[in-house]
């Protein structure tokens, strides 16, 4: 068990190894669309690359999905074979929010031995998904 220094330390030193050795500049939030955002997640069960809708309203979470969902087949066979499509996620501290990722299990922040491998996952899917982003991302906002 790790305490939470540590935990925060580990944290922080996994991120910062993953921006040394992956320099790009990520979108992430820089989408352009406020509701929409591309994520990095790693925790001590999974790892995840996402893009999540998050507005409060429920209509606009469902707009977006709805545009996403349109957008499935093309996503699958061209850029994310194993892309998840979830409309009501629910985040560790209890927000529901719409999110399409991809998911790496049984691997832990805590434990170094995952880190080469995670890096890689993160990167190569973000990528694919950014590829996607960038190609659809007129059609996603109007």
């Amino acid at each position: 068990m790790f305490s939470r220094e540590e935990s925060k330390r580990l944290r922080q030193e996994f991120w910062t190894s993953f921006g040394k050795e992956y320099p790009k500049k990520w979108i992430l939030y820089n989408t352009k669309i406020k509701e929409v955002q591309l994520k990095f997640t790693f925790n001590r069960k999974l790892a995840q690359v996402s893009l999540d809708i998050i507005d409060e309203d429920d209509l606009i979470r469902e707009y977006y999905f709805e545009k996403l969902l349109s957008l499935q087949k093309i996503l699958k066979e061209e850029y994310l074979p194993e892309i998840i499509y979830d409309e009501n996620y629910e985040l560790p501290e209890g927000k529901i929010v719409s999110r399409i990722y991809v998911q790496l299990d049984n691997v832990s922040i805590h434990n170094r031995k995952d880190w080469p491998v995670v890096k890689e996952f993160l990167a190569a899917k973000m990528m694919h998904l950014e590829e996607f982003f960038k190609d659809f991302s007129d059609f996603i906002k109007n």
